[in-house]
């Protein structure tokens, strides 16, 4: 029975309740999520089987008024108001926002062609297959009304279908298809081709953006959103792309990455076509998935990005697995780390230093791991031997000192959290031992109730034949160190300047000889003058030996002021004093190179070169931190 189009003009909600503008009285009343329609039996029953089954159930209750209660229809009332304008002939508008809960409902609703040709459900069909799945916003706009029916809208493949869509748009070529796109506020289709008034004009945009697509996939939810990453990466999308596309929604909804650029190119969008509204996401489960998501990538950018996520992770506490997970990927990059980003706050109620050493030592540990496998397998470790200490690991030393130099100055940091954290990098990544120095110096001016005891044994970590001469200068007077290591720093400072001098004269002699011994034809002396200035290099030679000389007459000087220094600790510990006597101190604290009146004595015998006692060069040296932790026979 055709449904009574010409007595009905329309409807009008009073309350909680829908009523037809109809001079026939209501027969039927369809209850939805506690909204009652007052209806009429024939219109709905001629189009929706599951109405028309329940009406012929009813025919034995000799009720006057039918009533159904729809548990559970997807959309809810708002569905149900489109399924009854096109029962009764009246206008509706199907669009990409309610086109999935219409059809879901109309699914539910069994309103199929069986209860009439060009049934609800059919539309739906055709209005998702032919306009919305071609159209790039159409797609969005319909995931998003997809998500209050997502269970439904599984079922019936909806949301595959669109992100198959999606995902097929991004990875072909834009400019195949000739849909007009007005999203980033500029009138362009996705080739690049200007529009006028939706007409395409053939004129070309200077440059395109490869992705274009990244802000309007941030507005999906953060498991389509995961969806849609995971379909673009099995269609073979650029792994870059992906990753600015993970990094760009991770910095949209995570407030600890507010920092960062507000797209992956550094340029602001707007959407201007259609309107879309953040999301409300729980950032635990966000950042679990964006972890998932990650891509194994190298970079600057990215592992700042990475360590950015770690600060966050720290604040929303996930986890061990997450975590895990992040810092391992920072590990396998951490060469490309700054100092800024290492800083990462203590949020633990457990802790009360400022800064999470502990997760930065676990990343140093990821790191050495994944940096002695890569040297293990590579082809070149194979044929010639690869110094340990080039490279990433260099690198990596230098912002692990920088790093201790900075947390130093906590005074509830432990001693033996600088030392950890020190000797999780092998020995041979540090060719200098200043910066390890200067953390230790640090540490001691913030912590000057530490005993000698603890001090020394922080000073194990500093391989003192590694310090430059500025520092060991500057350790020599330090007065914050036990006296025990300043007299390890003279003594290594005395053999790092007799090595010195020795290479000096050494080279000094070589080029002597090398010049007594060429013969330089006669012919050719005038161009040898003009072209290499061979006569300023002779006088700057006969300057530099008559400084040679004054300097081997400081080292028999320094000798002499060793062997005094060694008697008198011999003494002292013979008569069991205390090494930080008076006298002994005056006695380290005397200067140790001759002033200018003393340049006299450079003729003495005992300060010449065949006279002076050296140390062999052939002496071994000791390895890793034992060499520093055993004593010396200058001080037994």
């Amino acid at each position: 029975m055709p449904p009574p189009a010409g007595k009905v003009s329309g409807l009008h909600r009073e309350g909680d309740d829908w009523y037809c503008n109809s001079a026939l009285p209501s027969d039927v009343t369809v209850i939805v999520d506690g909204v009652n329609f007052h209806l009429h039996k024939f219109p709905l029953i001629s189009k929706c089987g599951m109405i028309a089954r329940k009406y012929e159930e009813s025919k034995s209750t000799q009720e006057k008024t039918f009533t159904v209660n729809l548990e559970g229809l997807p959309g809810g009332p708002d569905s149900f108001l489109i399924v009854v304008k096109f029962c009764y002939v009246m206008r509706f508008d199907l669009t990409p926002r309610n086109i999935v809960p219409v059809y879901c409902a109309a699914d539910f609703l069994k309103m199929t062609d069986e209860y009439g040709e060009g049934n609800l459900l059919s539309e739906c069909e055709s209005y998702f297959h032919k306009h919305v799945l071609k159209n790039w916003k159409d797609c969005i706009l319909a995931l998003q009304g997809a998500e209050p029916v997502i269970a439904t809208a599984e079922k019936l493949q909806i949301v595959g279908k669109c992100l198959d869509a999606i995902s097929i748009m991004v990875c072909t070529d834009p400019s195949l298809f000739g849909w007009p796109m007005m999203m980033y506020g500029r009138l362009q289709s996705p080739g690049g081709s200007i529009l006028w008034n939706g007409i395409n004009t053939g004129a070309r945009i200077r440059s395109s953006d490869s992705d274009w697509w990244v802000e309007d996939i941030s507005y999906l939810n953060v498991a389509l959103f995961e969806r849609l990453i995971k379909a673009m990466a099995a269609r073979g999308i650029r792994e870059e792309n992906l990753a600015n596309a993970v990094m760009y929604y991770a910095r949209k909804y995570l407030p600890g990455l507010g920092r960062w650029p507000t797209g992956p190119s550094g340029k602001a969008r707007t959407v201007t076509s259609f309107s879309l509204v953040p999301l409300t996401v729980d950032q635990r489960v966000l950042l679990e998935s964006i972890v998932r998501l990650l891509p194994n990538k190298k970079g600057k950018s990215y592992c700042r990005f990475l360590l950015g996520l770690l600060r966050v992770a720290s604040i929303l506490d996930v986890d061990r697995a997450c975590k895990d997970s992040l810092e391992r990927a920072v590990g396998m990059q951490l060469e490309l780390a700054t100092l800024e980003g290492l800083l990462i706050p203590s949020y633990s109620s457990d802790s009360d230093t400022l800064y999470d050493t502990d997760t930065v030592e676990r990343i140093v540990h990821y790191f050495v791991s994944l940096e002695s496998n890569a040297t293990s397998f590579s082809p070149s470790s194979c044929d010639m031997e690869v110094s340990p200490s080039s490279g990433p690991l260099t690198e990596v030393a230098k912002l692990i000192d920088a790093y201790l130099a900075e947390v130093a100055s906590d005074v509830n940091l432990k001693p033996h959290k600088i030392r950890y954290l020190a000797e999780a990098l092998p020995e041979s990544s540090r060719t200098l031992h200043d910066g390890l120095y200067r953390a230790v110096d640090i540490y001691f001016k913030a912590h000057p109730w530490l005993s000698d005891k603890e001090k020394e044994e922080l000073c194990n970590i500093i391989d003192y034949q590694k310090l430059s001469i500025d520092a060991c200068a500057h350790a020599s007077q330090n007065n914050r160190l036990p006296l025990r290591v300043v007299l390890q720093v003279l003594f290594f400072e005395q053999m790092q300047l007799r090595t010195a001098l020795a290479g000096c004269l050494h080279i000094l002699d070589t080029e002597s000889g090398t010049q007594a011994g060429a013969i330089v034809p006669s012919d050719m002396a005038g161009q040898i003058v003009q072209r290499d200035g061979w006569v300023s290099v002779v006088r700057e030679n006969q300057v530099l030996k008559v400084d040679m000389e004054k300097m081997r007459s400081r080292v028999g000087e320094l000798e002499e002021e060793f062997s005094r220094i060694k008697q008198e600790m011999k003494r002292v510990t013979k008569s069991h004093s205390s090494l930080s006597s008076p006298h002994l101190v005056q006695k380290i604290g005397c200067k140790l190179l001759p002033g200018p009146s003393d340049a006299h004595q450079a003729e003495k015998p005992g300060a010449g070169g065949s006279s002076a006692p050296r140390i062999s060069d052939e002496r071994g040296r000791p390895s890793h931190h034992s060499r520093h932790r055993k004593s010396f026979s200058l001080f037994s």
